[in-house]
């Protein structure tokens, strides 16, 4: 992937946020409901970020007259949730730009097994994770089937097969709560040892929220010593982030964090801790500064580590918990 500068990311931005600006209906109306002179942005720390929620209640688009959805991605929820809609102009540039990441980390696909325990997300439909690893094992031309829901049994032989396949790598994706039953079936058996497991955060109403520290300490239990690593993404945006073992993700060319004062959506910028906003710049066709409701600390070399999520507390009550 071309390297992106600071200069370059924040010139390419800034020009989306004037196109989006006077073209994404919401994002329009939100700014005109703030008041805000587009005129005076002139910095990213300046632009407005759009409520996450928009996706729930809206149809998110810019220029949506110029053309029709090809694919229609939603967030996981239960029945009672209202589920975020993000609509795709062009399915295949979001699969080739999730590639593209992903190989800016792990190297080739056609490197890798990809095996995924992504139940909840398979059950559900529209799930922008399973397009992706889809597309992943599609592309690595892995002869193994990559999707695993309940068969905890058919999972281990299969990977126990493909570590025997010579030049691969085998990654494992999974939602926590379902590596977390997988590892608790499971154990420290032999075939789940050396493997690169990627857990994609989310206990989904099926274990109680735990810490990444936690999380990790016990799938470390069954999967080995070597660190678990992650995947910072949601239906909202179509770029990734990864962290690579040690809990601290690394933001991709297309993608920026901003973090914003807890208790003042409009205060952005530094480091230390704060509540996360997003720039995607992947994010054309919808709106690529979203404002989302994650809580990170930021380190100085532009790493961040996610801390969990705000709810409807007392703001308070979030500084605590960070």
């Amino acid at each position: 992937m071309p390297s992106v500068t600071v200069a370059t990311f924040e010139t390419a931005a800034l020009a989306l946020f004037r196109y989006q600006a006077a073209h994404c209906p919401p994002y329009t109306a939100y700014l005109a409901q703030l008041g805000r002179d587009q005129a005076a942005v002139t910095r990213l720390t300046d632009i407005p970020f759009l409520p996450i929620e928009f996706f729930k209640t809206h149809e998110v688009c810019t220029n949506p007259a110029a053309w029709e959805p090809q694919e229609l991605f939603l967030s996981s929820g239960t029945t009672l949730q209202q589920r975020s809609r993000h609509l795709v102009r062009e399915p295949a540039l979001y699969r080739e730009n999730a590639a593209r990441i992903f190989e800016q980390y792990y190297g080739p696909l056609t490197d890798w097994t990809f095996l995924a325990l992504l139940p909840s997300y398979l059950e559900q439909g529209n799930s922008s994770l399973v397009a992706m690893v889809d597309y992943f094992a599609q592309q690595s031309g892995q002869a193994q089937p990559a999707f695993f829901l309940h068969d905890h049994a058919v999972l281990r032989t299969a990977l126990a097969e493909a570590k025997q396949e010579p030049g691969r790598r085998v990654m494992l994706i999974g939602v926590s709560y379902a590596l977390l039953d997988f590892a608790l079936e499971a154990g420290p058996a032999p075939e789940l040892q050396g493997l690169t497991v990627l857990e994609t955060g989310g206990m989904k109403g099926r274990r109680r929220e735990m810490i990444r520290e936690e999380l990790h300490a016990e799938l470390q239990q069954a999967f080995g010593p070597a660190g678990i690593h992650s995947e910072y993404g949601m239906t909202e945006l179509l770029s990734q982030a990864y962290s690579l073992g040690d809990g601290r993700f690394h933001s991709p060319a297309p993608l920026r964090v901003l973090l914003r004062d807890p208790s003042d959506p409009f205060s952005i910028g530094g480091r230390g801790d704060g509540a996360v906003n997003v720039i995607d710049l992947a994010n054309v066709d919808s709106c690529a500064f979203v404002e989302t409701k994650d809580l990170a600390r930021m380190h100085p070399d532009g790493s961040f580590e996610v801390l969990g999520r705000m709810d409807n507390s007392d703001v308070r009550g979030c500084n605590q918990m960070v």
